[in-house]
């Protein structure tokens, strides 16, 4: 189960408002979906999959958007998490999607067959669609909410479960969150 709002941070505090990401496909949809919340202030898009993983995308007017996910394996399983996971973020070179020999995994199993050679590795990475290993660890800006009240610190201790309503509350925006979950 998904949930999606935008916070928007206007002179009388954050509104916020549901959203529909079925018609978003690309970051840059992403993106303008949330500077028609507000051109000019600080929009935030969370976005969380139950119990999985959850990312902020913060727009500031007309800068590059910001972004942070809580957990890279898990989201490149989902839809909308793809949409956050950019080759960049991913640290990855652009249109660097094809898979090539280097990037098989050629450790002599059969598809379906499971590797006991090294089990504890499958605890830390997944493979996402691409073929890539993904990091069971979050990526993007760890400073995304650090000016709004919520430290790199306290970002990388939330709980995936709880994680949009405690960042909310830091904002001083939980009950308008909450109107729209």
């Amino acid at each position: 189960m998904y949930f999606a709002a935008l916070l928007a941070r206007t002179e009388d505090g954050w509104e916020a408002s549901d959203t529909e990401l079925d018609d978003v496909e690309t970051l840059s949809d992403l993106t303008d979906l949330a500077r028609e919340a507000s051109e000019e202030d600080t929009v935030l898009v969370l976005i969380e999959q139950e119990d999985a993983w959850f990312g902020v995308v913060r727009v500031d007017g007309e800068e590059d958007p910001r972004i942070y996910v809580s957990d890279a394996a898990a989201a490149a399983r989902s839809s909308y998490g793809e949409i956050l996971l950019t080759d960049e973020l991913l640290g990855r070179e652009p249109g660097d999607d094809d898979a090539d020999l280097d990037s098989l995994d050629l450790d002599g199993t059969e598809d379906g067959e499971p590797d006991d050679a090294d089990d504890s590795e499958d605890d830390e990475e997944e493979e996402s669609v691409s073929g890539e290993i993904v990091s069971h660890s979050p990526v993007g800006d760890r400073e995304i909410l650090a000016d709004l009240g919520v430290s790199e610190k306290e970002l990388l201790a939330l709980d995936e479960g709880d994680a949009l309503s405690t960042i909310a509350e830091a904002l001083g925006a939980a009950e308008v969150l909450e109107t729209v979950r």
